[in-house]
């Protein structure tokens, strides 16, 4: 097939289609609404099914419901519908249910603006619901990825048995370029766990309730157990530019875009600069951020926010490294030159000092 000029939150949509998704129930939200547009459009004709909920606390619960029937579902929001639709992904990890989700990020907190921010990562990343979960995260950085990472998050999500969420900013969800859209159909694994249709002869019940605390203790630590899994195989980053560098930026979505003119930039007038952009949130990439510390004199986290990135990218270094920070937000997106500016700046100030780690103010 041809490659199609497309928008990236009408990629999502197809890249679920190819990975098997049939059922698709959400709620409209700028910067997000086009994926419903798109759902009801492309999934009747593929058999599939979309309904428009009465509100993002009905779609994740109808999300829940597909799930546990064996179908591949997702919906699909922004910061306050991803905020209602918390204590429904805590059910769905609780019960081991596979859904995927699109969170197209806008400028918070409250109901803040429709521009693009990264603002919701801890919510996504560290699991903003109630309990021991964790949601697998996935950052793409171009409208291919957010065909192709749709496609993978519902593999994944089958692989094991969780949700997994799309996290990307209102920039990603609004561009348009051309998608390549020749991958295979995905046929969806057989899910011998799943409630069947006909009460009489169903022989599974879904719950993520346990009363007695040993029983959920052991369910606690069976979770633990499969996002250790996950931690060790499914952790990827894409490194830019980092064989010979120095300095390495850090930063995903959009911002990951950007930072790759300001490598070029760098490198232009002799400057050993390189990119390492997450393409997995959770799991974090930790053994590569770990490899590069080895070599490089600072890391700079650069991202739509106060410093949520920043805190992972910290954590994973635990000292190592000197890490520094610039951050914007209110839907204010920096420029290229801006942020060469600061990092130049910044890295003239580190030359010859002792590791340390280090935060400025938002710019």
């Amino acid at each position: 097939m041809a490659k199609q000029l497309i928008k990236g939150n009408e990629a999502i949509v197809k890249g679920a289609i190819l990975g098997g998704c049939r059922a698709f129930y959400g709620y409209p939200i700028t910067p997000a609404s086009e994926i419903a547009e798109a759902a009801a459009l492309y999934l009747p004709p593929v058999g599939g099914t979309f309904l428009q909920a009465e509100s993002e606390v009905a779609a994740i619960n109808m999300v829940y419901g597909a799930a546990a029937a064996g179908v591949r579902a997702m919906t699909a929001s922004s910061g306050p519908g991803l905020s209602l639709m918390q204590e429904g992904l805590s059910y769905l990890a609780g019960a081991e249910l596979p859904c995927v989700v699109a969170d197209i990020v806008r400028g918070g907190p409250g109901l803040g603006n429709i521009a693009p921010e990264q603002s919701d990562y801890n919510q996504i990343v560290k699991g903003g619901g109630h309990g021991c979960y964790r949601n697998l995260v996935l950052a793409p950085a171009s409208v291919q990825e957010m065909a192709d990472l749709t496609r993978w998050a519902f593999e994944l999500a089958d692989t094991y048995r969780n949700p997994v969420v799309l996290l990307t900013d209102g920039y990603m969800g609004q561009m348009m370029e051309p998608v390549d859209f020749s991958a295979a159909p995905v046929a969806p694994p057989a899910k011998p766990w799943a409630v069947e249709g006909n009460a009489a002869t169903r022989p599974n019940l879904v719950t993520s309730i346990y009363l007695e605390p040993d029983q959920l203790e052991a369910q606690v630590q069976h979770l633990e157990a499969k996002y250790r899994r996950a931690e060790q195989r499914e952790a990827r980053a894409e490194l830019w530019r980092t064989e010979d560098a120095d300095i390495v930026l850090v930063g995903y979505g959009i911002v990951g875009r950007i930072l790759k003119a300001v490598v070029e930039q760098a490198r232009s007038r002799g400057l050993a600069w390189g990119l390492l952009r997450p393409v997995t949130l959770y799991p974090f990439p930790v053994a590569a951020l770990l490899k590069l510390s080895r070599q490089v004199h600072a890391f700079f986290v650069v991202e739509l926010s106060t410093g949520m990135l920043l805190d992972d990218v910290r954590l994973a270094l635990e000292g190592r490294t000197p890490v520094e920070f610039y951050g914007r937000s209110g839907g204010n997106v920096p420029s290229a030159e801006e942020v060469f500016d600061f990092v130049r700046k910044r890295a003239e100030r580190l030359r010859g000092a002792t590791p340390r780690l280090e935060e400025v103010a938002c710019g």
